[in-house]
This record gives structure tokens, sequence and C-alpha cells, in this order.
């Protein structure tokens, strides 16, 4: 096991994308880095071949929504329940909570390094969007990278804390979901460790200098369209942000 020391770097206050700089601790396997994190932190880490970025939930580049739908800070409910234009709400950015019945909501990640890739990765707690909460709730989620829809997953229900819950939020809906890692290589994509596609990073057609494009929506011709809930900071069991991994060839 080594021990990784990222020199420390100025946090851009322009950027909307935090990067910090954070010791980790990484263990190989083969050709990939596994770097245990300090929760909620952004960083680089350059001589591993390995870079992170994260966005807070509530700095989507673009949306379109169906209610119901909402937003919701750890101070509140932001702006109207169930009103679409709510999304445009400049209180967005406090968001830890948005969920939606259908649509998309798209987030822009940075990519300036030119070196192969071996790796794109997400990470995200995801959950089904039931009035209220129900242990029977299927939706179909689909993730796009690009617009190229890199794969779908199905979750079975959306449901709240039994023991000592963050809020009262568990009386009206679901206060957490499952945390996900969505992963492309050469070989497909992957979800959870599981090959779910053959899209491949070929096919995602990424260029330096500019941005990737991650797209998460309930399509109109879903199996099961019940929704999605996404949990940012202060809500869900992983109180994280949506993280990119990019991880490049040694």
């Amino acid at each position: 096991m080594d021990r990784i020391l990222v020199r420390d770097r100025e946090k851009s206050r322009r950027s909307s994308i935090r990067l910090y700089a954070i010791r980790g601790l990484a263990h190989a396997f083969g050709d990939s880095v596994a770097v245990r994190l300090v929760a909620n932190e952004v960083y680089r880490v350059e001589t591993g071949g390995l870079f992170q970025a994260s966005v807070p939930l509530g700095l989507y580049t673009s949306f379109s929504v169906s209610a119901p739908c909402g937003l919701r800070s750890v101070d509140g409910v932001i702006g109207l329940l169930d009103i679409p234009d709510t999304f445009l709400d400049p209180a967005r950015v406090k968001a830890g909570l948005l969920w939606f019945t259908g649509g998309f909501v798209e987030y822009r990640f940075p990519y300036r390094n030119g070196a192969p890739l071996a790796a794109l990765e997400f990470s995200m707690e995801l959950g089904s969007d039931a009035p209220g909460t129900s242990p029977d709730w299927p939706s179909e989620i689909s993730v796009s990278v690009n617009e190229v829809e890199i794969g779908s997953w199905t979750l079975k229900s959306s449901g709240f804390r039994q023991v000592e819950p963050r809020d009262s939020w568990g009386r009206y809906g679901s206060d957490h979901g499952e945390l996900t890692n969505w992963r492309v290589t050469r070989a497909g994509t992957f979800l959870d460790g599981v090959r779910i596609s053959s899209v491949s990073l070929a096919d995602l057609q990424l260029e330096p200098a500019q941005p990737i494009r991650l797209r998460i929506g309930v399509a109109a011709n879903a199996s099961h369209p019940g929704g999605v809930n996404i949990f940012g900071r202060g809500f869900g069991h992983h109180d994280q942000e949506i993280v990119m991994r990019l991880s490049t060839v040694e």
C-alpha cells in the first residue's frame, strides 16, 4: 500500500468545480488504481494517472423534467414543488437532493488531459421516485455520456431510514438510494463491476479541452418509468456529490 501526497493547489474561485489537494491511499490492482477518498473532496493525482472531479448536485447545465419534481437543500425545499421551472431557481446551487418523474438533468466535467484513457467512471447515489416511499417502485434510470447512452439500470424501490432519520423528509419522500459506479472502458460499460453494454471509450468521442457531458434521466419509453431521485451532499447514505474519475493508460 503506497501513500500518495498530492501537492497543494490553489482553489480556483472562478470554477464551479472544486479542485482540492488531499492525501489518498492507493492500492494497485493490475492496470487500475483505487484511492480511498476523503469525503466530499475533489482532487487530482497526476503521478498515478488518475484524475477526479466532483460537481455539486444543483450545478446541472441543462435539464428537461416533468412533475412530480423538485429540489431540496439541507435548509428545506427550494422554490415550488412539482413546477419544472423551479429547476431554474438560482437557489438550486444549494440543492443536495433533486427528483423528477421523466426527463433528464445534465452535468459537465472538465477534460484537459490528452493522454490515452483506460477508464471513465461516475459515482452517484440514485433512487426511484415513488409518491412518498415504497418497497416496490421500480424505475429504469438511464445514463448517457456525450449524448451516447452507456446503459440503464432498474432500481426496485425507494425508501427512508428506519432508524435515526436525518430529518422529517422521510415522511414525504425517499432520503437515500443506492451508490452506483458506472465505468466505461475499452471493453465496454460496467455498472458496479457487471458489464451492461458494449459502449466503449471509443464511442464517446472524448476530446481534450472539451467537456464531458453526463446525462441522468428517465426515458419516455422506459420499461419502468418510476422517476429518479439523485442524492448529493447532506442527503443519502453516502453524503457525496456526483464524482467523475479518469484513469489513463500507463
